[in-house]
């Protein structure tokens, strides 16, 4: 098998065949990032999605006034991509960046849909992932309305399990909407 993690990973949601393993080992590709650089850019045309075998990114935009604004981590085990930009084959309008040196497996939207019609099991990988996707953005909207900084921050370190020494502090209080200062405040306390 040639990239085994990704076939544990489908492992923990469905129950392929062999077949289907080595179809979907068949469609991807790896791709290796150094730290620093951008898997994707506003405007690009998005042709795959990716899965994280090793390494961090973050995803995120920029307003109108050039303010960044985090909308995900992916690390280990974790998809990314601009889901609204490859789904709807639209430009994204997303900044995928390495924070550390990565390596992704990618697959096409040609060869996903090849792959849910070959092989439906996937059909529902996809839905489990996507529906979790939505079910989390949707408690992190919530979250942000209703809780202050240090519940925030233990749920993204619940969400993210050793990430805050992988990730500049700014990066993460960035993500929860805080200033780093807030944040360092709230991480020293927990520490007391």
């Amino acid at each position: 098998m040639k990239y085994p993690v990704i076939a544990e990973h489908v492992k923990r949601y469905v129950s392929p065949k062999p077949k289907d393993i080595d179809l979907l080992q068949s469609f991807l590709n790896e791709v290796s990032m150094d730290k620093g650089t951008f898997l994707l850019q506003p405007g690009t045309h998005v042709r795959h999605e990716y899965f994280v075998v090793e390494g961090c990114l973050k995803a995120y935009y920029l307003d109108e006034n050039g303010s960044s604004h985090i909308i995900q981590f992916a690390v280990e085990d974790w998809w990314i991509g601009d889901f609204d930009a490859y789904f709807n084959e639209i430009p994204s309008r997303l900044y995928i960046e390495s924070i550390e040196n990565s390596r992704l497996l990618s697959i096409s939207y040609e060869n996903l849909q090849i792959l849910y019609e070959k092989s439906p099991v996937y059909e529902r990988y996809f839905r489990l992932l996507i529906t979790n996707a939505f079910i989390s953005q949707r408690k992190r909207i919530l979250s942000t309305l209703e809780k202050d900084t240090k519940a925030r921050y233990l749920e993204f370190c619940t969400s993210y399990p050793n990430i805050e020494n992988r990730v500049p502090n700014y990066d993460i209080a960035n993500y929860l909407g805080v200033s780093p200062e807030n944040l360092s405040r709230v991480r020293r306390s927990l520490k007391s």
